[in-house]
């Protein structure tokens, strides 16, 4: 059974650069975990582009074969000392963690000004 886990933050940063910077690092150094965590199936590192105001700055979503396996990633020595790393970064932090459905919603889009969105399962 897959648990999704999922962290969002916002990062200091005085100026655009400084926060782009701190964006970078942060990717980088999470990106490195890949092959490298048992049980890491998925990892991708994704930077806000709405501009919003309330929204985080940089999004991590992971998938994990099992709970075991996020255990064994929160005291992983790789996982540490990236964490170590950024720990200065970071303004705020936001976790959820969650089984994943077998069969997940995929959602499509009508064409035509009465446009809807309906969901289906996936095979």
């Amino acid at each position: 059974m897959a648990i999704k886990h999922i962290v969002m933050w916002n990062l200091r940063g005085e100026s655009a650069r400084e926060k782009a910077s701190a964006i970078e690092l942060l990717r980088s150094r999470f990106e490195s975990l890949r092959g490298r965590i048992p049980g890491l199936l998925h990892l991708e590192v994704g930077v806000d582009s709405s501009g919003a105001a309330y929204a985080c700055d940089v999004v991590l979503y992971s998938v994990f074969d099992s709970e075991e396996s996020l255990a064994s990633y929160a005291t992983h020595p790789a996982h540490l000392q990236v964490r170590d790393e950024l720990g200065n970064l970071r303004i705020s932090r936001h976790q959820v963690d969650y089984v994943a459905d077998a069969a997940p919603l995929h959602a499509t889009a009508s064409q035509g000004p009465n446009a809807h969105v309906r969901h289906h399962r996936s095979a």
